[in-house]
Formats: structure tokens, sequence, C-alpha cells
């Protein structure tokens, strides 16, 4: 059974080249294995230069996009595993339904909200998959810098910490996914939410 991974990433035309060749090495990378990707299902920036190497290499891709980006055109034509939702809260639940692995690529605040949730329900138990951060030339360095201070200052225990990792570069990917520690629900402390 191939694995399936979640990627959160931007729509934005305008960030640098980078970003777009991280992307397509990471399509890369996951593609060499046969990982089945959901994504937000969109045509440009980064989430279409996802699809568009999936697509390119005849990978297995799924989209899924709230009805209102789709009457403004911003789902991606090609995609034919395409899923429509009624809202935005929709999108981001069935983003990680039968996921294995979540992998936000650098991105603007929409990634961040999905990243931010998603870590939430790792930390009340509602989801217990790794989640990777690509940190493209630093990108999640202040992010978890951040994430760090709220440990430090007790809103997050340190063990919460080994909730997420970061990659900085796609062909580190597989290390960091099979060297992952599992997270058991006995981590859970609600009393400390």
């Amino acid at each position: 059974m191939a694995l399936t991974a979640t990627v959160y990433c931007a729509s934005s035309r305008k960030v640098d080249q980078k970003y777009f060749d991280a992307t397509i090495q990471l399509a890369d990378t996951l593609l060499e294995r046969n990982v089945r990707v959901i994504y937000g299902g969109g045509a440009v920036g980064l989430m279409g230069t996802l699809a568009d190497r999936y697509l390119e290499k005849q990978g297995m891709i799924t989209g899924v996009i709230p009805e209102f980006m789709v009457k403004v055109e911003w789902a991606h034509p090609k995609v034919q595993d395409m899923h429509i939702v009624h809202d935005m809260h929709e999108r981001k639940k069935k983003l990680i339904e039968g996921t294995d692995a979540v992998i936000a690529l650098p991105g603007g605040t929409g990634t961040l909200e999905e990243l931010a949730e998603v870590i939430t329900l790792k930390r009340l138990g509602k989801f217990t998959k790794p989640i990777f951060l690509m940190n493209t030339d630093g990108f999640y360095d202040p992010l978890n810098a951040f994430l760090l201070k709220m440990a430090d200052e007790n809103f997050l225990s340190h063990e919460h910490l080994s909730m997420w990792r970061l990659f900085n570069h796609p062909a580190d990917f597989w290390s960091s996914y099979e060297s992952f520690p599992p997270w058991h629900e006995d981590k859970i402390n609600l009393a400390q939410v």
C-alpha cells in the first residue's frame, strides 16, 4: 500500500524561485516511492507547481478545494481526483483524512493556519501522524523559535516540541520520516491544555 502525504502549500505566484525549485524536488522525492499526495487543489503558486509535477510524472494526486474557489477558477483543471467541499473548515478536515504524514511547505497565512490546526489536533490526540516543515533556506526557523518560546514559557510541554520536525532539503524527507518517533495517547495530558 502506497504512503499518502498531505502537503500544505501556498498559491502565491510572487515567491522566490527557490521555493518553486524545492517544491519540484520534494515532488520528485515523493514520486520516487509512489507517494499519493493530497493538497489544496489550486492551480498556481507552489500548489500548482506540485500538481503539475505530479501530473507530468503520472503520480497519484488528490485536490481538496472549497466551492467558492472553484467559482473563481482557482481549482487545477487537470487534477482528476478533485474533492469540492463546502468551506475552508471542511477542506482542512478532508486534507488530513487517511493521510500518513503532513508536510508544510513555506507559505502564507493559509498554510500557517492549516499547520497550527494540525499541531493542535495532535496535541489533543485527534491526529497522531508525523508533521514536517520543509525549512527551505531557514523559512521556518522563526516559527520554530516561537514554538520553543511557548514551551519555555510553559504554554506547551517541551515534550510537545517532538510533535513536528523540520527538514532543510527535500532529499532529507525520507530520513526524517523513517526516524520520526510515534505519537501515542499516553503523551497527552489534557490537564496541561
